[in-house]
């Protein structure tokens, strides 16, 4: 039997990358998923297409989730459509990086309000309809251990989501909820594309500290997800489990 079936998840920015990789591995473990999205409804909507092609269940459900209203809505679907929900992933996020000099509010808000604000909102909005084994993932990133230069912003929110996780697992515990964090190392996706960061030097300096000796890829984390959003993991809470294969 499939490991998730008759389960179902909702998966923050789920449009493309880690997000979608996430939402397809849930749906082929037989979780119904819905697959959030901010603005590539598009995007969202080819998930859900290669979900349903292989017989999965799954919607497409847009919403910010820096918006009280708006994480409301992504969870409201989930259980309108579905009846219940058991397994959230906390996956949007944004990355900037600048030098000291170069941080300004805005800088810092952008990437506070949806890393940290709406991981907050998304889980308040779900811990609502969760029942006994329900799993709540956060994706952070091996940067809250490696803190490279000019990142001290979004380090900084990666840092705060490893700190939520610890807290909201003591927190839902006693309610049998179990909460841990995903810290991926470079990942290789069309955000990390677009921003420039592969084939840069930077990605050539962590290609030389990764003991495996390749950069990580969407699948790569997507198993870890399944693995925490099921019944193997049920002993697990509070966790941030490092999958950067090695850098550290």
């Amino acid at each position: 039997m499939s490991k998730l079936a008759g389960k179902v998840a909702v998966v923050t920015g789920a449009s493309k990358g880690i997000g979608a990789a996430i939402a397809k591995a849930l749906a082929a473990e037989g979780a119904s998923v819905v697959v959030n999205y901010a603005s590539s409804k598009a995007g969202a909507d080819a998930v859900v297409a290669d979900i349903t092609a292989s017989n999965g269940k799954a919607i497409a459900v847009g919403g910010d989730v820096s918006k009280a209203a708006d994480a409301q809505g992504i969870v409201n679907a989930a259980v309108e459509t579905y009846g219940r929900l058991d397994i959230l992933v906390n996956n949007s996020g944004v990355y900037e990086f600048a030098a000291l000099e170069e941080i300004t509010e805005e800088h810092f808000h952008k990437q506070f309000n949806i890393n940290v604000l709406g991981t907050l909102l998304t889980t308040q909005a779900a811990a609502k309809h969760f029942g006994e084994g329900a799993s709540i993932i956060n994706i952070s990133s091996v940067v809250t251990r490696i803190t490279p230069a000019t990142s001290a912003v979004y380090s900084g929110t990666k840092g705060a989501v490893d700190a939520i996780t610890g807290a909201l697992a003591r927190e839902l515990g006693a309610r049998k909820i179990r909460v841990n964090s995903i810290n991926p190392g470079v990942v290789v996706t069309e955000g990390t594309h677009s921003a420039g960061i592969i084939g840069s030097d930077f990605d050539a300096a962590a290609l030389a500290q990764t003991p495996l000796g390749r950069l990580g890829q969407p699948d790569d984390i997507a198993s870890i997800a399944v693995f925490l959003a099921s019944d193997d993991a049920r002993w697990m809470t509070g966790e941030s489990l490092i999958a950067s294969g090695g850098m550290r």
